[in-house]
């Protein structure tokens, strides 16, 4: 490697060490990374603003910035609160039953759309259903955002990963409907399950709490019925064109923030007050890690990286299979998984080009794939979803650390990635 690629390495390292200490602000530390990372040549403005592949993802970024002004418009209806008076009736009150219930509907949610959209509409409602309980918010949005992660595998549009490779590979939704469904829904099952045990001290019935709920009429937490009506057609509408958005040639940013524009246009509200309820600081959060990783694809690093997994299996295709499910966690897990499958996506195509493009190779999409969806649940900055539950989470006055996080999130993808080795392996070779 050349000497700025080993100074992008020793930059991206010693940001990564000031994120998970929280010595420095992760908002600080990833602009201050990224600042760096021009400074030494290890990318410039064309790459860091311009680049598709290796630089910021404006995308992901007006996604994030639309669904934000969409959240900041429905949280002045009620909405929330009633869905949490709802959910904490149907769960009577027992806080496992109520995780169980958050994560089955959070991972269907991802399934059909992608899983920051999800997290931003759900994370509010969890805080609120938790606050109305006494239970402690922290362990709920944690297993919220895992869920989202698993379900999201499940489809097409569930998870950016999932998109990326598609378009590689020209993949339909079908595909992943058939190959990554199944054991979707078995992980989700399995993490519900794990759930019990993993976030047990969080598990609290407090019998007076639950039986005022109980008694509540959700129906009163409607503030403003008029907002309501406008906001169901205008997020209608959204979730619609995100389902239909590669018949509509739309891409789904350019959906999401047209949705808060107008949204925002026709609600009459102070637009002032709405932005102050975006999260900014995810948003530049998001800006600096994306500078960041594109400085590593920009100088080869993340490249090298997949070519010597490649290289190591020598061409045997169960060996292959298992090197990108496994292969894949690291990376995905220390930088986005995004960039990640951007970057190592074109590598796993001339891998199944060279063994001749055959149906029996194509197992290796579905193992790069679940490696690196799975991956997003061991740290915090391995997934989008991830960053901006921690953004919501840090604005109510409830902060999760990085190794707060890890401790679960790595217990859940070493399970999740060792069930979906097997999945593949019965699926794919020993019954194929």
């Amino acid at each position: 490697m050349s000497v700025t690629a080993w100074l992008a390495v020793g930059v991206f390292i010693a940001t990564y060490v000031l994120i998970a200490t929280e010595r420095v602000h992760r908002v600080a530390a990833a602009l201050g990374g990224a600042v760096v990372m021009l400074a030494i040549g290890a990318t410039d403005s064309e790459h860091a603003f311009f680049s598709a592949h290796a630089g910021i993802d404006w995308n992901v970024i007006f996604l994030l910035l639309g669904m934000m002004l969409i959240v900041a418009v429905l949280k002045r209806t009620g909405i929330f609160e009633y869905v949490a008076i709802w959910a904490a009736k149907k769960a009577k009150g027992r806080p496992y039953r109520l995780m169980v219930l958050l994560i089955l509907a959070t991972a269907f949610l991802s399934a059909w759309l992608d899983n920051v959209t999800t997290v931003l509409l759900i994370a509010p409602v969890t805080i609120v259903v938790c606050r109305r309980l006494g239970l402690p918010v922290v362990p709920y949005l944690i297993a919220e955002v895992m869920a989202c992660n698993i379900g999201g595998a499940a489809t097409l549009i569930g998870d950016p990963p999932n998109i990326i490779i598609g378009s590689r590979a020209g993949l339909s939704f079908n595909d992943f409907l058939v190959h990554m469904a199944p054991i979707a829904v078995l992980l989700v099952l399995l993490f519900a399950v794990l759930s019990r045990w993993m976030f047990r001290s969080a598990f609290h019935y407090d019998a007076e709490r639950a039986k005022t709920v109980m008694e509540m009429d959700e129906r009163e937490a409607i503030t403003n019925p008029r907002l309501l009506i406008v906001s169901g057609v205008v997020v209608t509408a959204v979730m619609v064109c995100f389902v239909l958005h590669t018949a509509l040639h739309i891409e789904p940013a350019v959906v999401a923030i047209a949705g808060g524009l107008v949204l925002l246009a026709v609600s009459r509200l102070d637009a002032g007050e709405v932005a102050r309820d975006v999260e900014w600081e995810t948003l530049a959060f998001f800006a600096g890690l994306f500078v960041m990783v594109g400085a590593m694809v920009q100088t080869g690093i993340i490249g090298d990286l997949g070519k010597m997994a490649a290289e190591a299996t020598e061409g045997q295709l169960f060996g292959t299979a298992m090197t990108l499910v496994f292969g894949s966690v690291v990376p995905s897990a220390v930088i986005d998984n995004i960039p990640f499958v951007a970057s190592v996506s074109p590598i796993v195509s001339e891998i199944v080009g060279a063994s001749g493009g055959t149906a029996e190779a194509g197992v290796l999409w579905w193992a790069f794939a679940l490696g690196a969806d799975l991956a997003g649940n061991a740290t915090i900055i391995a997934s989008s979803a991830n960053v901006v539950v921690v953004g919501i989470a840090d604005r109510s006055g409830h902060h999760i650390s990085f190794w707060k996080f890890s401790r679960y999130g790595l217990i859940v993808t070493a399970m999740t990635v060792c069930v979906a080795a097997v999945y593949l392996w019965l699926r794919y070779f020993a019954f194929a």
